[in-house]
């Protein structure tokens, strides 16, 4: 009888937590290029800095092998280093 008579200004929030997967397991991409800019900038987050695997999702071996592009990438002046709103 309790429970019927609570009432919410906004309905609870129910969490829909979205399944993380390895976008390179699933799309079977073997070798992470350095020279595809557009592409490594999806790990990037505003301010220039590497997203971490538990935001992206990626596997331990293509979270090292997209820091190494996205490094060497900056190296050779394709990605910034830091960045004031880059996206």
């Amino acid at each position: 009888m309790a429970d019927k008579d609570i009432r919410y200004l906004t309905p609870v929030a129910v969490d829909t937590v979205k399944a993380k997967y390895c976008r390179f397991k699933k799309h079977h991409i073997r070798y992470v290029d350095y020279k595809d800019a557009e592409f490594l900038k999806q790990f990037l987050n505003e301010q220039g800095k590497i997203l971490p695997r538990r935001l992206t999702g990626t596997s331990l071996k293509y979270q090292r092998k997209v820091a190494t592009a996205i490094k060497r990438s900056r190296h050779l002046a394709m990605l910034p280093y830091v960045t004031d709103l880059m996206k």
